[in-house]
C-alpha cells in the first residue's frame, strides 16, 4: 500500500487538511526514513526530530481548529547544510565553521515554512559546496541509493538521496555549477536550476554573484512546481531577484504539442558514455513518437567553457572562503585549498574577459532559440562514478580531442538566466539513472517545467524513468 508520505507534496497537504491522515504521521515516517537512510547512505548532517514533530502537532491542531492552512501544510522537506536555518547546526560541510547555529533562516526556507512545510533535517554537502562528489571533511562520503559504491553526486548530494529514497517529496538545493542537477541525475530525481533571480539568493556574502541559484530536487515535476510556487518571487533581500510571480498552472500544463527541441548529445566537445547516449536517444525517440519535433544540431563549444567556468568558481571560493586558510588550512579539503589559492592568484583582467566567452555562448543560444523552444542534452556525460574518485578524474582532453568531463551542467551556469532541468530519463545498462537536461529560454521556467512534465508522463507510460518505478518500493530503508 502507498504510504501518505509517498504522495505528491500537494496531495500530502490535502490529506492532512481533510483528516485522511495526520501531519504527525507523515513527519514521523519521514524522520524514520531519514534515520535509516542516514545510517546506510550518510545523507543527513542534522535530523530535527523534536522540532519537526512539534511542528507537525501544531499543524494538526490548526486543522482541528479549522484555521487557514498553507498549500504545503504539514509536508516534510529537507534543506542543505549550506543554507542557514535558525537554531540548527549549520556547517557547510566544513570544520571551519565550528558548531555555528544561525539566528536567522534563509528566505527560501522561510517561504517554504510559511507555506506550511516542515523542515525535518539538513542534508550533506561537500565543503563549501565545491564538488560534484558529496564527500566532506566534516561528514564523510554520501552514497548513491541505487549503488552505495557510487557517489550521490554533488554538491546537493544528501538532498538527492533524501528525495530518491522517499524521505521527503522535495528538498532545497543550491546550484553554482550543477549542484542541483548533478545529484538529481545520479540519484534519479528531478532537479531544477531556475532562471537567475526567480528565487532570491540570500545566503552569500554578496548579492551580486550571478552563477548561484536555489532550486528543488524533487520526486516529480509536480513536486518541483510546488517548491517553485512557494519560493519564487522578488524580495529586497536580493537586489538581483525578479519582481515577478510564478504561474503554477502554466508549469503543470504538460504538453509537447507543437514544441520544437534542439538535441546536442555532447555540446560539441564532451565524451559521452555510450550507455548514457543510449538512454537519451531512447527518451528522444519517445518524444518524437508523442509528436514533438527533435532535431539533432551541431554545436561548436569547447572545453574552454568548463575551464573558464572553473576560473569563476575559484574566484568565488577565494572571495567568500579565502580567509579560512589562515586558521583552518590543515583540516580543509585539499582541493578546496587549491581552488582558493588559484582564485587568489587570478588576474582581474582575465577574470573580466570570461564575459567574452559567456557572450559568445549566449549568441549561440539566442540563435538556437529562434527556431527551438528548448535545448536537450544529457545532464551528465557518465552514470554515477565510484565514491573514491574526485572531480580531478574528470578534467582531461582525451587523445581524440574530446573532453573527459563529468557533467554538462556548468555551461548553463555561465548563462544563468536560462532555466535548466534534469529529468530522470531511464536506467543505463549498469543499472544507474540517467538524467535528460532541458534548457529553456530566458526566464521561461514555467515552460521548461511544463515540457518536463509532458516528457515525464510519456516516459512513465513507457516504463523508462525512475519516477515510474515508485520510490516507496525502492527505498534504501
Amino acid at each position: 500500500m502507498t504510504h501518505p508520505l509517498d504522495l505528491t507534496a500537494n496531495a500530502i497537504a490535502d490529506g492532512i487538511r481533510s483528516g485522511a491522515f495526520s501531519a504527525e504521521t507523515a513527519v514521523g515516517e519521514s524522520i524514520r526514513r531519514a534515520k535509516a537512510v542516514g545510517e546506510r547512505l550518510n545523507a543527513f548532517a542534522v535530523i530535527r526530530e523534536e522540532q519537526a514533530l512539534e511542528a507537525a502537532r501544531l499543524a494538526d491542531r490548526a486543522v482541528a481548529r479549522g484555521e487557514a492552512t498553507g498549500p504545503l501544510h504539514g509536508v516534510p522537506f529537507a534543506a542543505k547544510d549550506l543554507t542557514p536555518t535558525a537554531g540548527d547546526l549549520t556547517t557547510l560541510g566544513s570544520w571551519t565553521k565550528g558548531d555555528w547555529v544561525p539566528e536567522e533562516t534563509a528566505l527560501c526556507i522561510r517561504r517554504l515554512q510559511a507555506a506550511g512545510a516542515i523542515l525535518i533535517g539538513k542534508t550533506t554537502t561537500p565543503e563549501f559546496a565545491f564538488s560534484s562528489f558529496t564527500n566532506s571533511p566534516r561528514w564523510g562520503v554520501t552514497r548513491n541509493p541505487w549503488n552505495p559504491e557510487r557517489t550521490s553526486g554533488g554538491s546537493s548530494g544528501g538532498a538527492g538521496v533524501a528525495v530518491a529514497t522517499g524521505v521527503v517529496p522535495f528538498a532545497e538545493g543550491t546550484d553554482m555549477g550543477g549542484s542541483v542537477r548533478i545529484p538529481a541525475a545520479f540519484c534519479g530525481v528531478v532537479g531544477l536550476k531556475p532562471s537567475l533571480g526567480r528565487i532570491p539568493m540570500t545566503i552569500l556574502p554578496s548579492v551580486f554573484d550571478n552563477i548561484s541559484h536555489f532550486g528543488p530536487l524533487a520526486r516529480s515535476v509536480t513536486d518541483a512546481v510546488a517548491f517553485m510556487q512557494a519560493t519564487a518571487g522578488g524580495s529586497d533581500e536580493d537586489i538581483a531577484s525578479l519582481p515577478i510571480g510564478f504561474d503554477g498552472a502554466a508549469a503543470r500544463m504538460g504538453s509537447l504539442a507543437g514544441k520544437r527541441f534542439a538535441l546536442s548529445l555532447d555540446l560539441g566537445y564532451y565524451q559521452i558514455q555510450p550507455r548514457v547516449e543510449a538512454v537519451i536517444r531512447q527518451a528522444v525517440a519517445e518524444m518524437r513518437r508523442a509528436g514533438a519535433i527533435v532535431d539533432e544540431v551541431p554545436m561548436d563549444w569547447t572545453r574552454a567553457v568548463n575551464d573558464e567556468w572553473f576560473d569563476l568558481w575559484c574566484v568565488f571560493m577565494s572571495a567568500f572562503f579565502g580567509d579560512e586558510l589562515a586558521g583552518h588550512r590543515h583540516h580543509m579539503d585539499p582541493s578546496v585549498v587549491s581552488m582558493i589559492e588559484r582564485g587568489l592568484a587570478m588576474n582581474a583582467t582575465a577574470y573580466k574577459r570570461v564575459e567574452l566567452l559567456r557572450t559568445s555562448m549566449w549568441k549561440d543560444m539566442a540563435r538556437l532559440f529562434e527556431r527551438y523552444d528548448a535545448l536537450l542534452c544529457p545532464t551528465c556525460a557518465i552514470t554515477a562514478p565510484p565514491v573514491a574518485e574526485t572531480d580531478d578524474d574528470y578534467v582531461a582532453t582525451l587523445p581524440d580531442g574530446r573532453f573527459k568531463g563529468l557533467d554538462l551542467t556548468c555551461p548553463f551556469n555561465m548563462l544563468p538566466q536560462l532555466p535548466a532541468l534534469s529529468l530522470p530519463a531511464g536506467f543505463a545498462s549498469d543499472g544507474l539513472p540517467v538524467g535528460l537536461q532541458i534548457v529553456g529560454k530566458r526566464f521561461a521556467d514555467e515552460q521548461v517545467l511544463s515540457m518536463a512534465a509532458a516528457v515525464e508522463a510519456l516516459l512513465a507510460v513507457a516504463g523508462l524513468n525512475a519516477t515510474s518505478l515508485g520510490f516507496g518500493e525502492r527505498q534504501a530503508v
